[in-house]
């Protein structure tokens, strides 16, 4: 299998840690080399990443969820991204769009402001994504509470959603300090193996996320 994906995306961190979870070889193709880059764009003409490609099966998978649910049906291991029991299933896919929509989406709105050059700043949208946040932060704090993992005792799709979200969300937003039980399961997602190695490799381009620095509000 071969990934194209960049190691400061939160939605390539969403697949690498299904990857290290499971044990599985991949080849990785980083997409600040330019063969890779042409590659990827040859694969899937939309511009999005990450994109896996599975040469064995012919297949050119996208968008990291379906991604994640891909590795676990056609490379089972020892990691299960949906579970077999039908409500078990429901539960972890209702929590991947819990981190994706509401943590991941807000997230990445006050990246892409504090992007911008300062006269294109939009002060009301960030008011208002930091709100949200807020929100989502009050009740993944109560659903999460009683639970080892995202969805229960086990880890799933949706931690690997809750991993990057969650991170770097507390980076612009801080999360601990109002919200225990998020912030240990945060330190437990950060401790884990796979979601450690993910943030020890993207260590070289740490300097470029715009809130390396310091968080927007407290």
């Amino acid at each position: 299998m071969i990934l194209y994906y960049h190691p400061l995306s939160s939605y390539c961190w969403k697949v690498l840690i299904a990857f290290y979870e499971n044990g599985t070889p991949f080849t990785p193709r980083v997409l600040e080399d330019e063969a890779a880059l042409a590659e990827w764009q040859a694969l899937w003409p939309l511009g999005k990443f990450p994109v896996l490609h599975d040469p064995v099966r012919g297949a050119t998978i996208a968008e990291a969820s379906i991604i994640v649910e891909y590795l676990g049906r056609h490379e089972p291991g020892t990691f299960r991204p949906i579970p077999v029991d039908g409500d078990a299933a429901i539960e972890v896919r209702l929590m991947d769009r819990l981190f994706d929509n509401y943590v991941m989406g807000p997230m990445q709105a006050l990246v892409a402001d504090r992007l911008r050059p300062e006269e294109a700043r939009d002060p009301r949208g960030v008011t208002a994504n930091v709100a949200a946040l807020r929100s989502i932060y009050a009740l993944l704090e109560d659903r999460l509470a009683g639970r080892s993992w995202a969805a229960g005792d086990h880890l799933s799709l949706a931690d690997c959603a809750a991993a990057p979200s969650l991170y770097y969300a507390d980076r612009i937003v801080p999360l601990r300090a109002d919200h225990p039980v998020l912030g240990a399961y945060l330190n437990r997602l950060e401790t884990r193996p796979s979601f450690a190695r993910v943030l020890c490799e993207m260590q070289p381009w740490w300097q470029n996320f715009p809130f390396a620095d310091g968080p927007l509000a407290s």
